[in-house]
């Protein structure tokens, strides 16, 4: 009896233990975030709407991983929620993408105003953002190197944001009173333990409609868009976060 008591004891210090880390860490990656002006901003005025909204899915900001789909030509940024624990993630906010540049296509080289297209997370946090806050998107991912095999271009660019403002040589912006909302989404899913989160970018939704307007114009994109497509549907059909490896030529290869 006493040695049931004893592993008893034992497991309830160590699960109090966990939480009591897990708990600071949350707090932790909060509070520093805060230390700057424009967060501390967004989390005055959007906290208590983002409270009450994820209230009404059932969801808080203490229990929240977030996803996020961008479409260029529709010029919509979609945001997506589930509960930490939970498989599939439901539609939460969509929000205009005020500026575009570039065309559709991927981004290949430095200086050509692309947006990228394909799948990404969220890289880097910039509480001190010329654009008041901004998102750092994985631009180059992998497929984006491969497809580059002999470094013909040796510069594919970078330091592409989700920001505020209203300008744009390449990046997502939404204006400054938008990212607050998605900025405060973005630390508290990180605080919550969510290390990566997904940010998938495509030309346009693949609808059969878009397909016959955009395949016969940018022949040369078709095989790229149907590689990216298989993702899209993926993800249309069961609202999960994407797996995926990628082989030699940059072609996605989904799980």
């Amino acid at each position: 009896m006493k040695t049931k008591l004893y592993h008893s004891t034992l497991i309830f210090i160590a699960l109090f233990c966990f939480s009591f880390v897990a708990y600071q860490k949350y707090e932790d990656f909060i509070s520093e975030q805060k230390k700057y002006k424009k967060v501390r901003i967004a989390y005055q005025e959007k906290e208590k709407y983002l409270t009450k909204k994820l209230a009404d899915n059932n969801l808080s900001l203490q229990n929240l991983n977030i996803l996020m789909v961008a479409y260029k030509d529709e010029g919509e940024l979609e945001i997506y929620v589930k509960a930490k624990t939970a498989t599939s993630y439901q539609k939460f906010l969509t929000y205009d993408i005020c500026r575009s540049s570039g065309s559709l296509g991927a981004k290949n080289q430095q200086g050509d105003y692309q947006v990228p297209e394909g799948f990404y997370y969220i890289n880097h946090f910039n509480p001190m953002s010329s654009y008041f806050l901004s998102l750092g998107i994985s631009y180059p991912n992998q497929a984006d190197k491969k497809r580059n095999p002999t470094r013909k271009i040796k510069d594919l660019g970078g330091a592409i944001y989700l920001h505020g403002s209203c300008v744009t040589i390449g990046c997502i912006p939404i204006t400054d009173e938008l990212i607050k909302e998605v900025y405060v989404l973005a630390v508290q899913a990180r605080a919550n333990g969510q290390s990566k989160i997904p940010i998938y970018i495509f030309p346009f939704r693949f609808t059969k409609e878009n397909k016959e307007i955009f395949y016969p114009k940018y022949q040369k994109l078709v095989g790229f868009w149907d590689n990216i497509k298989i993702g899209y549907e993926k993800f249309e059909k069961n609202k999960q976060h994407l797996s995926f490896q990628i082989d030699a030529k940059g072609n996605y290869i989904f799980d």
